[in-house]
């Protein structure tokens, strides 16, 4: 929502449009304006627009190198026609179904400027024009009215501070009962409408009259509240922390606020439930995913399997000889488990034989004719599991046949996955609804192998599914601790350890080459500064890397100089200078060059959260961005780059299911609020040549001796306890 007082005005004759996406209302206009003696270039959304029109507009001049003086707007009315020449046009235009140029010059001649009224209030007249039967006549005016809507609900939105990209969404979803479902409530925007939150429905919701102590604004708040908490990992929230929160985030008062959590439970938008004798409630999506998690993990239990009986006593030297490596006991112990289980857990560090262990069982049982699937939560985190077995990898979303227009998965319980033996890897980053769909997924005598380190971050969605199906002691756990050899001489993967074990990393003597380094600074400017010079010029210099792709920096958090986003400013101006053909969009400035991150799932695009791509195209005239991920070239229009962030530097959060060939790490006490083990832990455990830390020695030891974990709330180990009794 731009400040209307800083945009210049424009309004004139539609005289062509030169482009116009149905989808979106992206459209290029050419219009007559009083006063210039050229047609001027109008660059805006309108749900539909024809020539002959009139469009007013609020926007900004611009020069483009190209197509020169330009008008971008932010708002754009359309009007009927006035003149005969105009109203000719417009309904020449195939705007109405049933009128084309032909019979568009009939109606004018014979009715005139009264053409519209006679189409809206005596349509039996269209009859007298010769040609014009009963259907199509019944065709002009539902075409007519259809129109008619359109507009109504555009000038309803706009009244209301609704951009015209964000009011196309909203028609394009609720169609032409759009001002009634608003006006009703308009709190569904923010869980219909991608792009409006609760905040932006909250503000339309004012505008339109509805109270601040209202039922309805209690009741969408706490859903809000709860989703904010989903957002922290959270499944539910005991009631003594919901309601405080919700009252903070409205400002009104607590009995309202107990008044509408009663009606969401009686609703059953809202479940309530006890976690550890504490009573909470649950968003339902939560709370039913969870119960189905435990009704899967006791369902596939219960079941046979597929799997042929091993002899891991001629497997176990047999692979060893096959793959030309020398197993440890425990990894023998592992195989000898996994040979014979149905379900099972592998977790462990880096350097611990993970990805051996996990490459040995496949090659084990593919030998013996046994199907396996693989996945893993990311792009990234799949394509690694493909390298390291040889077998082919998918993400889950993938893995699940996703149907990009309406999100739902194509393999579920009526239609399970066909294989003898599931293999999901990174399974730490798996939130609460995702493992529920893989679980549903599988068919009752798949075996299934769960593989993550349970030491890291947890998942960014809700629920701490690897954790709690550990910890419940439900599936047979396998926890690989011999760091071996070769992993061994390397600092990043012995710091990693030390760091879990609470213990501060030995780091290297000055000279000592190194594949681990804390660079000292104190102050935050600094930190920020020393980062920059690092990955600017210091490293590739030394390490022969490149700026952009072999070195990631991630923060511990967004926020401050020494945040993501700080740093992703400065590392862009020295590594990839914004110029006149960079477009500004949701706080960003994006360039051709630029690195950037999708941060939500895009099913229709194929891309994901956390897939990083390089931005190869900027097209003011389509208003088109475009970004190549692994090769591939995707197109966002200008209006949804909301869905992309610069990605030089990331949270640590982000970068989950990653690997970076240097990682460059800012540690400071600004931080202190994220600075917790598991996550320096996660952060240093991404790099695969090189980890860099800057800054404060005594952030990282507040790190090391930190609390391990934020709680999260979650029922899952409970419900899954009570499943084993």
């Amino acid at each position: 929502m731009s400040d209307a007082a800083t945009l210049d005005r424009l309004a004139g004759l539609v005289e062509r449009v030169t482009f116009h996406n149905e989808q979106n209302g992206f459209c290029v206009l050419r219009l007559k304006v009083k006063g210039e003696r050229e047609l001027i270039t109008l660059i805006g959304h309108a749900p539909v627009v024809s020539p002959g029109e009139y469009a007013s507009a609020s926007g900004n001049w611009v020069t483009d190198r190209e197509h020169g003086r330009q008008f971008r707007a932010v708002f754009v009315k359309i009007y009927p026609p006035t003149t005969l020449t105009g109203i000719e046009r417009y309904l020449g235009s195939g705007m109405v179904k049933g009128i084309g140029p032909v019979y568009a010059g009939k109606l004018v001649k014979a009715f005139g400027a009264a053409v519209f009224d006679v189409i809206e209030q005596s349509p039996e007249r269209l009859r007298e024009i010769p040609g014009i039967g009963e259907v199509r006549a019944r065709k002009i005016t539902s075409g007519w009215a259809d129109q008619k809507v359109i507009r109504s609900i555009m000038v309803f939105l706009h009244a209301h501070g609704v951009s015209t990209s964000r009011a196309v969404r909203i028609f394009k979803t609720y169609g032409q009962g759009a001002i009634e479902i608003v006006q009703e409530n308009p709190y569904r925007l923010a869980q219909d409408i991608r792009g409006i939150g609760f905040l932006s429905a909250d503000t339309i919701a004012q505008k339109i009259g509805i109270a601040k102590d209202s039922p309805l604004r209690a009741q969408a708040g706490i859903s809000y509240a709860l989703t904010e908490a989903s957002g922290q990992g959270h499944c539910g929230l005991p009631y003594a922390d919901l309601v405080p929160l919700a009252v903070k985030l409205l400002d009104i008062a607590e009995s309202i606020i107990e008044t509408a959590i009663a009606q969401e439970v009686a609703d059953e938008v809202l479940l309530p439930d006890t976690v550890e004798g504490q009573a909470c409630v649950f968003l339902a999506p939560l709370y039913y995913a969870e119960q189905s998690i435990a009704a899967q993990i006791l369902r596939l239990d219960a079941g046979g399997t597929t799997l042929p009986a091993f002899e891991a006593d001629k497997a176990i030297p047999w692979v060893e000889q096959k793959l030309s490596i020398q197993l440890a006991d425990s990894q023998k112990e592992a195989i000898r488990l996994a040979l014979s289980s149905k379900l099972l857990v592998i977790t462990g560090g880096p350097g611990v034989g993970k990805t051996t262990l996990v490459k040995s069982i496949l090659t084990i049982m593919t030998v013996k004719g046994v199907k396996p699937l693989l996945c893993a939560p990311t792009g990234r985190a799949a394509k690694r599991l493909s390298e390291s077995t040889g077998l082919e990898a998918k993400t889950i979303h993938r893995l699940l046949e996703i149907n990009p227009i309406n999100g739902q998965f194509k393999r579920n319980a009526d239609n399970p996955l066909e294989c003898d033996l599931l293999v999901a890897d990174e399974c730490s980053m798996i939130d609460v609804p995702l493992a529920n769909q893989l679980l549903k997924a599988v068919a009752t005598r798949t075996a299934v192998i769960l593989v993550g380190d349970v030491d890291q971050l947890p998942s960014v969605g809700p629920g701490q599914f690897l954790t709690d199906l550990i910890d419940s002691g439900v599936v047979p756990v396998i926890r690989l601790t011999e760091v071996f050899r070769q992993a061994a001489t390397s600092r990043i993967v012995r710091s990693a350890h030390q760091i879990n074990r609470g213990v501060f990393p030995s780091l290297p003597e000055k000279g000592e080459a190194s594949d681990f380094y804390l660079v000292a600074a104190e102050e935050p400017e600094v930190i920020a500064q020393t980062v920059v010079d690092l990955v600017q010029t210091r490293l590739p210099r030394k390490f022969e890397v490149d700026s952009i792709r072999d070195i990631q920096v991630l923060c511990p958090m967004n926020r401050g100089i020494t945040g993501a986003r700080g740093i992703n400013q400065a590392l862009q101006a020295v590594l990839n200078p914004p110029g006149e053909h960079s477009v500004d969009k949701f706080g960003n400035r994006f360039s051709v060059g630029d690195k950037v991150m999708q941060i939500e799932n895009n099913y229709d695009r194929d891309v994901f959260n956390g897939d990083i791509g390089f931005v190869t195209g900027v097209d003011p005239d389509e208003e088109e961005l475009a970004v190549a991920f692994d090769g591939r070239v995707v197109s966002y229009p200008f209006g949804e780059l909301d869905e992309l962030v610069l990605c030089y530097a990331t949270t640590i959060h982000k970068s989950q299911g990653s690997e970076y060939p240097v990682v460059v790490i800012p540690i400071s006490t600004q931080h202190y609020m994220m600075l917790k083990r598991n996550l320096i832990y996660t952060g240093i455990t991404r790099g695969k040549r090189l980890v860099v830390l800057v800054g404060q020695k005594r952030a990282l030891a507040m790190a090391v001796k930190g609390k391990q974990v934020e709680r999260r709330w979650s029922k899952l180990k409970e419900r899954l306890v009570a499943t084993d009794r």
